[in-house]
């Protein structure tokens, strides 16, 4: 009998609408948070996954030796590695594709990867022209993959510095 009455005044007060135009009062009239994005970029995480990299070592040789751990790891079967061995004995890949429409980003390959060679760069400004499956733009080649690593080496050493940091 009480529960009902006090559940009667609350109705008729309408005490849950006054506690949430309260919180829209409140921040009614605080400095708002805009940023014109093409012109101004929100700040991004150092742990932020983004677009692939491959990473190459100070002499230019890849990083990766065909380990097919990163392939074997990833839950989208994005990652498709194809590898024979060298003149030297050494085994480096001779194809790596990463199919961006299936892989969800999850980051389990830089973390299988045991000589750091495959990396998310902080990169999130993609984008598909053309999402036709044959024409192969939303596959992350070898080729392609090195070039970003070339392009974002700095920003990814100076991340990995600053992640070692916390282990």
């Amino acid at each position: 009998m009480m529960k009902s009455v006090v559940h009667y005044v609350r109705s008729l007060f309408m005490l849950e609408l006054w506690k949430g135009l309260s919180v829209t009062g409140r921040y009614l009239f605080r400095k708002k948070f805009t940023l014109n994005y093409p012109e101004q970029k929100a700040p991004v995480s150092p742990r932020f996954r983004g677009l692939h990299a491959q990473r190459r070592y100070p002499n230019g040789e890849e990083r990766c030796i065909a380990c097919k751990l990163c392939e074997a790891v990833c839950p989208a079967n994005a990652i498709t590695i194809e590898a024979e061995p060298r003149e030297d004995g050494s085994r480096r890949t001779t194809r790596y594709d990463i199919d961006l429409f299936k892989c969800i980003f999850c980051g389990f390959c830089e973390e299988s990867c045991p000589v750091d060679a495959i990396v998310e760069t902080r990169v999130y400004e993609y984008h598909f022209e053309d999402t036709d499956k044959a024409a192969g733009a939303h596959i992350m080649t070898k080729e392609k993959l090195l070039a970003m690593g070339d392009k974002y080496e700095a920003q990814i050493a100076a991340d990995r510095a600053a992640q070692a940091k916390y282990r």
